[in-house]
């Protein structure tokens, strides 16, 4: 137990240096959890998993640690901190697997002609990208991470608050006042 502890205690501090801009300290930490992160997923979804499934999500857990690394509390313990964005990125994962197999339809034979390409399109008022991403980027700083969290990473309200640290009513009310401003931002554009 104790060098379990001792490296707990040796993460945090890497990650408190991290937060201080070590590229050092940065590169040992996630060297050092790289297997530890990989060894959870493997002991909780690694049977559903394909080899190359399970290091997608050990990439995709190492970029949320990277995303987040100044969320870390250095006051509070590494890894539970560590955990958290495990289990969100597995949940994710599940989540877009669940989607893909519930979309999934199995047909004995291909059809031999298809459809013109825009015949079941809707025209939506708006498609600029561009000013849509410019303006969730000039969103106050809760309003942006709520619209981040919930909207874009579609993650649950729970675990948004996990991740964020805010509760659950304030990401609900940051998330309607973002749609609103993002709203009427958009539509002063004209886009």
């Amino acid at each position: 137990m104790k060098a379990g502890t001792d490296r707990h205690v040796r993460f945090a501090a890497l990650m408190r240096s991290t937060q201080q801009g070590d590229q050092t300290a940065y590169a040992l930490l996630l060297r050092e959890i790289t297997p530890i992160v990989r060894g959870a997923i493997w002991k909780r979804r690694g049977s559903m998993l394909q080899p190359s499934d399970v290091e997608d999500l050990v990439q995709d857990v190492l970029l949320s640690v990277h995303t987040a690394r100044a969320t870390y509390a250095p006051a509070r313990p590494f890894m539970p901190w560590l955990m958290a964005i495990i289990h969100n990125r597995l949940a994710d994962s599940a989540r877009r697997e669940f989607r893909r197999k519930g979309n999934e339809v199995l047909v004995e034979t291909i059809p031999e002609t298809f459809s013109p390409a825009g015949t079941n399109i809707k025209e939506e008022p708006y498609r600029d990208s561009e000013a849509l991403r410019n303006a969730i980027h000039r969103l106050p700083k809760g309003q942006r991470e709520s619209i981040e969290l919930l909207k874009l990473r579609e993650l649950s309200l729970k675990e948004a608050s996990v991740e964020s640290g805010m509760s659950i009513g304030a990401l609900k009310v940051a998330v309607h006042r973002a749609i609103k401003s993002l709203r009427v931002t958009l539509r002063k554009s004209g886009t």
